[in-house]
């Protein structure tokens, strides 16, 4: 390991990737508290979302943990954790109508999310070649697996710049919609952008580390 290098490049992204994670999980969790006037669940909001972009084929379900909210393009279900399916919360109605948001991209052929489809395959095949990566390239600088280092990372890093706008253009459709069907108010808009947005950092901190990654690997395969 240069650990120079690597103080420079990857421990940054650590910081930056806490941050991100410990932003995201104080603003759900002052949101959450936080409930809207009109008191519709997330479940409830997502239909309505969905419903006014003409979609009814997409199921709505609830799914264990926290924050493991997300839409199955595959399956057509849109699935929330039980906080947010069956809570009323800016968080909850802010999460929920994100992933319906989702659901438009999709029926709407958004290209980005067509791309980030399209990338999944080569994307999970990369994920699972990290530990051989790291363990082979970062610590026994083996030249065959630092090369694969620089392929795993490149294929990584493609994949997560283009989760950024999907990201991004999923909360703006959210936004919009839960105030012009009234589900939210003006005076509650800033409480449910303030959890999309926290959210989306983690998805920038994701970039960083696959870009600080690939950096990396590209450094020591040069050596």
């Amino acid at each position: 390991m240069n650990l120079p290098l690597y103080l420079i490049l990857i421990i940054p992204t650590f910081i930056l990737a806490f941050w991100a994670q410990q932003r995201v999980i104080q603003t759900y969790k002052k949101y959450s508290q936080i409930r809207s006037r009109s008191g519709i669940t997330g479940a409830e909001a997502a239909s309505y979302v969905m419903r006014q972009a003409g979609i009814n084929d997409v199921e709505i379900v609830p799914i264990n943990g926290e924050l493991t909210d997300h839409y199955d393009p595959t399956r057509k279900r849109l699935c929330l954790s039980q906080h947010n399916y069956s809570g009323s919360s800016l968080a909850a109605l802010g999460v929920a109508a994100h992933e319906a948001g989702h659901a438009i991209q999709h029926k709407v052929g958004y290209s980005m999310l067509n791309t980030r489809m399209a990338l999944g395959p080569i994307t999970n095949i990369a994920s699972r070649m990290l530990p051989i990566v790291v363990f082979g390239g970062l610590f026994l600088h083996l030249g065959g697996l630092l090369l694969l280092g620089v392929a795993v990372y490149a294929v990584l890093t493609v994949f997560q710049l283009v989760t950024l706008p999907v990201e991004f253009d999923a909360s703006k459709r959210a936004t919009v919609q839960l105030e012009s069907l009234g589900i939210i108010d003006a005076d509650e808009l800033p409480g449910v952008k303030r959890t999309l947005n926290a959210a989306g950092w983690t998805y920038i901190a994701a970039f960083v580390s696959s870009l600080s990654w690939l950096l990396y690997f590209l450094a020591a395969s040069r050596r």
